[in-house]
């Protein structure tokens, strides 16, 4: 799938902004890598969005990442030899998608509720890292795909798979999913991820799926979603000063 020019434009803006960058510095599809130095920063990160490389981090971080190549910047394990005088700790590597079609599904309409009890019990149901990674408790908008007719005769729907989404720079939407592992390969990762995009479109913003570069089954359920890849993301914490 690809997306519309406008919204390439509408990205590459977002992601600008993001990384301390002028508001048309990722227009083009070539030229030089762009750096963007932040003494202040407590993230070494270097991104590559539609054929544009960017490094942004402190000053000692910039000066050396000029001498690497683009494959070399993409590895997490280099970042972190970079920033290992610093405290540099793993945020790891991830692949970037984004989305700007309604995503389209046939059958009954999915049972979905935003109460924060039930996202708390489906993160109970999955494992610490996946829960970590997703966020879904703090995200702003969040939403629960649950069993049935989310009206058992006792206690709270069971919950089955949960997405939401934070606004970034009022432009993009950054989805988050989360699925039990006894949930899983059944749709409905997919189903409550179709929900979260439609909810956003609706509010007039772009949505974005980041997914780790291990993990295979989030960056799957994204291209089924309707996302398209777009770029990379890798990045280190530093310690504070």
């Amino acid at each position: 799938m690809e997306l519309d020019p406008g919204t390439v434009s509408i990205i590459r803006l977002a992601w600008s902004r993001l990384l301390g960058l002028e508001d048309g510095a990722l227009e083009g599809d070539g030229g030089d890598r762009l750096y963007s130095v932040d003494d202040d920063t407590g993230v070494l990160t270097f991104v590559t969005l539609f054929g544009r490389e960017i490094l942004k981090g402190p000053r000692w971080a910039v000066d050396a990442g000029r001498t690497l190549t683009g494959p070399d910047l993409r590895s997490h394990s280099t970042l972190l030899s970079l920033s290992r005088d610093h405290g540099g700790r793993g945020l790891g590597e991830a692949r970037l998608y984004f989305c700007d079609t309604l995503p389209r599904f046939d059958g009954p309409p999915a049972v979905v509720s935003g109460e924060r009890d039930l996202v708390l019990d489906l993160e109970r149901r999955c494992p610490p890292d996946d829960v970590a990674e997703a966020g879904l408790s703090e995200s702003e908008h969040p939403f629960v795909l649950v069993e049935g007719d989310g009206e058992p005769e006792a206690g709270r729907p069971v919950p089955l798979a949960g997405a939401g989404y934070d606004i970034w720079e009022g432009i993009l939407a950054h989805l988050a999913v989360i699925t039990p592992p006894d949930e899983r390969r059944k749709g409905y990762a997919q189903r409550i991820a179709a929900v979260a995009v439609a909810e956003s479109m609706a509010a007039g913003l772009v949505p974005q799926w980041r997914a780790r570069t291990d993990n295979t089954a989030s960056q799957r359920t994204a291209l089924r979603a309707g996302f398209a890849y777009a770029g990379t993301q890798t990045s280190v914490i530093l310690d504070a000063k």
